[in-house]
């Protein structure tokens, strides 16, 4: 089962950015992470929408 960000994680995530990264750069990385995790719990939680009323939600 997924789980937050934990202090390594976070810290790990930010030595894997380049050299030449920013602030906003890093805020970026961490924000995305957490909205992978975030949806991940979604899942295991079994909060998903089938594949088939995705398609027809969008239209496809």
């Amino acid at each position: 089962m997924p789980t937050e960000l934990t202090r390594d994680r976070i810290i790990e995530a930010l030595r894997d950015l380049p050299a030449e990264a920013n602030v906003d750069d890093a805020i970026e990385r961490l924000v995305f992470l957490a909205k992978i995790e975030s949806g991940l719990a979604q899942l295991d939680r079994g909060e998903s929408i089938p594949h088939d009323e995705v398609k027809h939600r969008l239209g496809l």
